[in-house]
């Protein structure tokens, strides 16, 4: 799949044309085109930091870097030069977490968000006739009325007056320069800054089927670049959310929590939204340079790409209840009869002509690549690419019958690779294969070994008998049958036992046994319900219960470093009393109740799970377990690209459209966990562990799909490191960072 070419055509044609073309973004497929990023190589490492540098971004003119590290300092790096132009002394007693140019100010305003739970604007203007050395300036704002980590800010463009911040205590803030450059420490008997734009304190859900109850910890936010009013957060679930800041109430304080407001979208993919895992989060939101797309970032998961209008139509749309129905076998998918065998209507439906008949050609050679992968041994993923060309970027040229064997095979691939979530991959590729051929064979066997690698033996199966009925003659069908029965007759022998012992060893005590997670997630919302105030006030609980678990936990500040790598094993007795119902709601610092202003009115309505918007592609390769601060990007004006960095110290850099792995670069010792694209050149900007910034242009000799420049040497085997990074993945702790 190397030498196949890419969606973007030739760089060559597209040089003689440009001037008799006349769309205006004619000059934007040149930024990012195939040729240059797979020519990508380090060209600098700016040095200047003492420690991880945790945020990078441009100016809008793309002639300054601004970055904020562990070392509490933000310092402005000339594009032209490479060379460092400020370092200023922030003040932030934390770790700094993000830092933006200020829109529409000449660059001479910088915001920054730190650990400390402070938003800090600084004006470079004051460093004016100043040596380097001299880097201490006061702030021209402070805010301090988040009581956690503020982890992201938003600016908007056009806007020099207002930025956002996102923080861990689950509210997202508007702070607007005119209305006051500063405001008292949170937990201060006379706060009142009335500048929560959205508060989520009450805003997670474990899983789409449950109503919003805890505090969604914000880990990222976005506002869209084309439509302003738009903006997007992500934080401590599996869902992102769209807002309308027209539609959003008046700016409230932290007196009193409210229930979270509509959001026009959720965005999360259908396999993830009945997980229920509190560990699971995002840890990157972004949308796409015009604004039609968004861009998620999973800890412990991959990145997703889905439709900001749904415009995929209703298989881009889902609601609680429809990932089990595509594991159920039924005659009827989505109220409608299946479809009768493709040879029925072949005929009517296949028109082939001119170019039509040229990308025909195209995509059986591509699906005979896939075949031969799979029949002949050979490492899944090249099978699965030369899937995903046909399906993701020729979609609209072939015919059902190919579609349905291209879609077989793929899932008969993701079966044998097993990489994470490949199972629920194969699920998609079956159901929409049954929709095509009601009588396929290869639908229901690939769904029945998909729901068993699953460990869902009931729903498996139902598939396997339906196969067999289709092919009464063989034998392995008639095998695998039995086998899978006596998977759930031991499922069911195994959990009689657990209920057997729990009921013995349970006799002694009160109440029931709890996993940690529950106990974390139910305890959250009282522990969190007065975090307004001082950080002593906010432990309490009231559960009486005992659990032992065991556990991992990783060591303080461990925002910057492969947390794999400092796990802490061990047991824990952990025992929670459980206080009177009377004492049940918390109260703040400020006296006010914790819980909704709207709870006991809410109670009386029966929840009703919203509909969310699922995912058009999947990009794997990466590692996002260590940190939550890993970003995913568009690159280029047209963003035809994706790039993430990742645990094993690379970045990688997948089609957009096909999901094709097209760059993997080592970019730092550690960990990668910002990727920037410059604004109009073919440059980027990472950065990570390491202390320096990386700055990578197409400088490359010749093209390749690995390069490790400067950096170190490359990395010969692209399915080894990408099959570590699956192997860390699957290894994921099930406890948040």
């Amino acid at each position: 799949m190397e030498n196949f070419p890419f969606h973007d055509g030739s760089i060559y044609d597209m040089l003689d044309t440009r001037h008799t073309d006349t769309r205006p973004d004619v000059n934007h497929s040149l930024q990012m085109h195939s040729s240059l990023v797979r020519r990508l190589s380090q060209e600098r490492e700016l040095e200047g930091h003492q420690g991880c540098v945790n945020a990078i971004s441009w100016n809008s003119k793309g002639s300054l870097l601004i970055s904020g590290s562990d070392d509490t300092h933000i310092n402005v790096w000339s594009y032209s030069s490479r060379k460092l132009l400020h370092s200023i002394e922030t003040g932030h007693s934390a770790n700094v977490f993000c830092t933006k140019f200020v829109p529409e100010t000449s660059d001479e305003l910088v915001v920054s968000g730190a650990g400390d739970a402070e938003v800090r604007l600084f004006n470079l203007s004051r460093f004016s006739g100043r040596g380097l050395d001299d880097n201490a300036i006061t702030p021209s704002a402070l805010y301090q009325c988040h009581t956690r980590r503020v982890k992201k800010l938003a600016v908007e463009v056009g806007n020099p007056h207002v930025v956002w911040s996102a923080s861990e205590d689950g509210t997202l803030r508007q702070h607007d320069f005119r209305q006051g450059s500063s405001c008292p420490p949170a937990g201060s008997s006379h706060q009142e800054c009335r500048n929560i734009l959205l508060d989520l304190r009450c805003g997670a859900k474990r899983s789409l089927a449950d109503p919003p109850k805890q505090t969604l910890s914000l880990k990222s936010c976005d506002i869209s670049s084309t439509r302003p009013h738009l903006l997007l957060v992500g934080g401590s679930d599996a869902f992102a959310r769209l807002y309308d800041r027209r539609m959003l109430p008046p700016l409230t304080s932290c007196q009193k929590r409210m229930s979270p407001p509509p959001c026009v979208n959720y965005f999360c993919p259908m396999h993830l939204s009945e997980h229920g895992r509190s560990s699971l989060h995002l840890t990157h939101v972004t949308f796409s340079p015009n604004g039609e797309e968004v861009l998620l970032s999973y800890s412990g998961e991959h990145v997703y790409l889905m439709d900001v209008n749904h415009a995929g139509g209703r298989a881009m749309r889902y609601t609680v209840g429809d990932a089990s129905k595509i594991m159920s076998f039924t005659p009827t998918l989505n109220g409608l009869e299946l479809q009768p065998p493709i040879h029925d209507f072949l005929q009517t439906n296949i028109r082939v002509r001119g170019e039509v008949a040229t990308g025909l050609g195209k995509c059986r050679m591509l699906v005979e690549i896939a075949r031969n992968s799979l029949e002949e041994g050979k490492h899944p993923y090249y099978g699965i690419e030369a899937c995903n060309e046909v399906l993701e970027g020729h979609l609209s040229g072939i015919g059902p019958m190919l579609r349905h064997e291209c879609l077989c095979i793929r899932a008969a691939l993701l079966l044998k690779r097993k990489w994470k979530n490949d199972a629920q991959m194969a699920i998609r590729d079956c159901y929409n294969a049954r929709r095509i051929d009601s009588s396929s064979f290869r639908a229901h066997l690939y769904m029945s070994e998909a729901l068993e690698q699953l460990c869902k033996y009931k729903e498996a199966l139902d598939f396997a008998i339906a196969a067999q009925c289709l092919d009464p003659s063989n034998s392995v069908m008639a095998e695998k049958v039995e086998n899978i029965k006596k998977h759930i007759a031991a499922a069911e022998t195994e959990k009689n036992n657990k209920a057997n012992d729990g009921g013995a060893r349970s006799e002694p005590r009160t109440g029931r046994v709890l996993s940690l997670s529950d106990i974390i997630y139910r305890s959250e919302a009282n522990s969190d319900a007065s975090q307004d105030g001082p950080r002593s006030e906010r432990e309490d609980s009231d559960y009486d219960e005992e659990v032992e678990v065991d556990f991992h936990t990783s060591v303080p500040g461990d925002e910057g470093r492969d947390v794999e790598a400092n796990f802490l094993h061990g047991s824990l007795n952990v025992r929670i009393h459980r206080r009177g119902d009377s004492a049940r709601e918390t109260v703040d610092a400020n006296g006010s109740s914790g819980s909704p202003s709207s709870s006991s009115q809410n109670d009386r309505i029966p929840y009703q799970p919203e509909t969310v918007i699922d995912m058009k592609q999947r990009y794997v390769g990466h590692c996002n377990v260590g940190t939550d601060i890993k970003q995913a990007s568009f690159l280029g004006q047209r963003g035809d690209y994706i790039a993430s960095g990742s645990d094993d110290g690379r970045w990688f850099i997948w089609e957009k459209q096909t999901g094709r792995l097209i760059k993997m670069l080592l970019g730092d010792e550690a960990v990668v966990n910002c990727v920037q694209c410059h604004p109009f050149d073919c440059v980027v900007a990472t950065s990570g562990i390491d202390n320096t910034i990386k700055i990578w242009t197409p400088s490359a000799s010749v093209p390749s799909i690995v390069s490790g420049g400067a950096a170190g040497p490359d990395t010969a085997d692209v399915l080894e490191a990408m099959e570590s990074n699956q192997r860390k993945l699957s290894r994921n702790r099930e406890h948040s960072l």
